[in-house]
């Protein structure tokens, strides 16, 4: 080899590194991410454990630093029942509860908000690394910093939500408030998996306009019955009509009963039986695009990552909807409430992963 083959191979060589570090640069952010969104994933799934055993009002104090350390002393620990039997949920629920008791219910809240601190602490420690290390920049930096703001804002939407259940004559949080914090949860969670997976990649895979607006649809869909869910939650509405598929013996309930209370639109969040059957149309909503969409897309692109991914979601959606209908019937226990839960983020996320590639 003369020598200037050598110098030719050494200059192309010198020009690929920028490129293998970017691709480098590009993986570590790609792993950060997915792995804020597990800790979020994983919060969602505490929450609903949370909101199950009754726990979400036994911390009655917003401490986002001072609060990270539980009660250390016994003492400690009659300071903060003190302060729960000062609020209307010890007196009409759970008045003559043992310290024993407190505890169990403590820790589920306890950990829930641990787990809000630690998904900070990771974010906010790998954006500035990635910020001055120039892997973030230009939209990605905005995009990721957007996300950063709304985790940030979600913290205080929590408090409100909690707040509303320490007022008189409450015994848990107002159902809307609830609502707002889950579906604010699930776009973080859905804006980290949808970035993330953008990626490094380096082919565009080819869609159709119609593949796009089913992923646009689904990802809509998805979010709204999340929400729906939020709201099924708060009212409690899982634990009455626990019949399927008929409610109260209809398949479509009167309309008097659907709008018994007036104005109508309260009927939307504090009737039990609105809310639930605006879940389950929805759900049917969500199964049947999703099965709409896996058609399209094996039509349209046979045996390509599009096609692979709407039969994922189609699969994953009527998973939920058979988990939903198994945990309406036994009445919400705790495995199958949040198995609900964790498999609707896993629709989600696999949703706007769907949705993110099919605009790669």
């Amino acid at each position: 080899m003369t020598y200037s083959a050598v110098d030719q191979d050494f200059e192309a060589a010198r020009a690929a590194a920028p490129a293998a570090r970017n691709v480098r640069a590009m993986r570590a952010v790609r792993i950060w991410l997915f792995t804020v969104a597990a800790l979020v994933f994983a919060m969602v799934v505490v929450g609903g454990a949370t909101r199950l055993t009754g726990s979400g009002l036994s911390i009655t104090e917003w401490k986002p630093v001072t609060g990270a350390l539980p009660p250390l002393t016994e003492q400690a620990w009659n300071v903060e029942f003190d302060k729960y039997k000062q609020i209307p949920q010890y007196e009409l629920v759970n008045k003559g509860m043992t310290l024993g008791e407190f505890k169990e219910i403590y820790w589920w809240e306890w950990s829930h908000r641990q787990l809000g601190r630690s998904i900070g602490l990771v974010f906010g420690l790998g954006f500035v690394a990635f910020l001055l290390s120039g892997a973030l920049r230009g939209r990605l930096a905005l995009t990721v910093a957007g996300l950063g703001v709304l985790g940030g804002l979600q913290g205080a939407i929590g408090w409100i939500m909690v707040a509303s259940g320490l007022k008189p004559g409450m015994t848990a949080v107002a159902p809307v408030k609830l609502m707002l914090h889950l579906t604010t949860a699930s776009l973080i969670f859905a804006g980290l998996v949808a970035v993330a997976s953008g990626l490094g990649r380096r082919e565009r895979e080819a869609t159709t306009p119609g593949v796009r607006r089913f992923a646009s649809a689904m990802l809509a869909l998805v979010l709204v019955q999340i929400a729906l869910g939020g709201l099924v939650a708060g009212a409690k509405a899982g634990l009455t009509f626990n019949t399927w598929p008929l409610m109260d013996g209809h398949f479509v309930p009167p309309l008097s009963a659907l709008f018994l209370q007036a104005p109508w639109f309260e009927n939307l969040v504090d009737n039990p039986m609105t809310v639930q059957f605006n879940h389950r149309v929805v759900a049917y909503a969500v199964v049947a695009l999703a099965l709409a969409q896996a058609w399209a897309a094996r039509r349209s692109q046979p045996g390509s990552p599009v096609c692979r991914r709407a039969s994922a979601i189609a699969g994953l959606g009527l998973a939920q909807a058979g988990l939903g209908v198994l945990t309406l019937l036994e009445m919400v226990p705790l495995p199958l409430g949040l198995a609900h839960q964790a498999f609707a983020m896993l629709v989600l996320g696999m949703s706007a992963v769907h949705w993110r590639l099919t605009r790669a």
